[in-house]
């Protein structure tokens, strides 16, 4: 159980596996919390679905996986059609993909009667925020990018009760497609997906 934290960086990783595959991620390590290790694409192979996994230290394992055809063309998962759990529990998401603000499209999470809200701060860095309620003054998260390919690094700061499962949640979604948290990041993601269908169609 925690309250405070220091502020710790996560490195870039690129690993190639023995198979061919390539893994990206983040790892480094919180004074309070252990190593920490982000991997996307994680766990085995499946057609149709991909990916990240948060773990280490005193956090409890987070997944997020997407599923549909999109996941055959895409480099990590994205918002659409995906599941997340935080170890046993499932996290229950929503978000309003047409509101004009970021706060409007940020994600709305529910676990284990928490409930927590993913927006973009620009489009290098986002916030988690839990709720707070009448015997709790929740958290914020905060994790920005700073840096070039493979000197990119990740800040993570957190101010108030914090708790495991603020941090496993908050990094989890370095290695999540956040885009469409922002109107001109759908846009993008959205003229990039179709241009990649087409481009399957043609191989």
């Amino acid at each position: 159980m925690h309250t405070t934290i220091s502020p710790f960086t996560l490195a870039y990783l690129k690993e190639r596996q023995p198979v061919g595959l390539t893994k990206y991620g983040w790892q480094g390590t919180s004074a309070e919390f252990g190593d920490i290790r982000v991997v996307y694409p994680a766990g085995r192979d499946t057609p149709d679905a991909i990916v990240t996994e948060a773990r280490g230290g005193l956090i409890p394992t987070a997944v997020f996986e997407t599923r549909g055809p999109h996941a055959e063309i895409v480099s990590m998962p994205t918002l659409n059609r995906s599941t997340l759990r935080v170890g046993d529990g499932l996290v229950r998401m929503s978000r309003n993909r047409w509101a004009p603000t970021h706060r409007g499209r940020a994600l709305r999470m529910t676990y284990l009667g928490d409930v927590y809200v993913l927006r973009a701060v620009g489009r290098r860095a986002y916030e988690l925020s839990r709720k707070p309620d009448s015997e709790d003054p929740g958290s914020v998260v905060t994790v920005r990018q700073s840096g070039l390919g493979n000197g990119r690094r990740m800040t993570v700061r957190a101010g108030g009760r914090v708790l495991p499962a603020d941090v496993a949640l908050a990094v989890l979604f370095t290695g999540v497609d956040r885009s469409v948290l922002t109107r001109r990041g759908a846009v993008r993601a959205g003229l990039s997906r179709i241009f990649n269908f087409w481009a399957e169609s043609q191989a």
